[in-house]
């Protein structure tokens, strides 16, 4: 199929109009989505009609309604804030053992009993593995499991008022977004 002056000037026409590449291919017959594309480049053609879009409906904040129920006294900040513990020190960091050949564990030479725990950066070359005992069915030597495994209670939780706000930031930027 040629190009003849005549579908060329049917292609800017409905370029034009804003129609987009696979209907006026579909319009021209004989011709592809990419065949339009190309010659649409081509011939520099810009500045088409923007197709039309359906309106956005514009979404209104809701008002912010109290959270407390009308019997309920007024608080300031939770009692819990006042006597928070102290967090338990964090154990120190286990150096990695070496294997009986002198060097440190590596992905060839971790074997099923022994702490697989990575130390430093998988990029360079000191990268290794902790490589002391593991517990038994477990992954990590007793240091490890300890700082990889914590107890629920030990999980640091935000207050609810938090996690609103977070929750209603995310719902305003999502608005502003979409």
């Amino acid at each position: 199929m040629a190009w003849t002056e005549e579908r060329v000037e049917t292609l800017k026409k409905l370029w034009a109009e804003g129609l987009s590449a696979s209907q006026i291919a579909k319009e021209l017959g004989g011709v592809t989505r990419n065949a339009v594309i190309g010659k649409v480049h081509r011939l520099g053609l810009s500045g088409r009609a923007a197709p039309s879009r359906p309106t956005r409906r514009v979404v209104s904040k809701p008002a912010a309604k109290p959270r407390r129920t009308p019997n309920a006294p007024a608080r300031s900040k939770p009692a819990a804030a006042k006597s928070a513990p102290a967090p338990a020190p964090r154990p120190a960091p286990v150096e990695a053992a070496r294997l009986p050949n002198g060097e440190y564990a590596t992905v060839l030479t971790l074997r099923e009993s022994m702490c697989k725990w990575p130390i430093g950066d998988p990029a360079d070359a000191t990268f290794r593995f902790c490589g002391r005992k593991a517990s038994p069915g477990g992954a990590y030597c007793e240091a490890h499991a300890e700082m990889a495994y914590q107890p629920q209670s030990k999980r640091k939780r935000k207050p609810t008022d938090d996690a609103r706000a977070v929750l209603d930031s995310l719902q305003a930027t999502r608005r502003v977004n979409f």
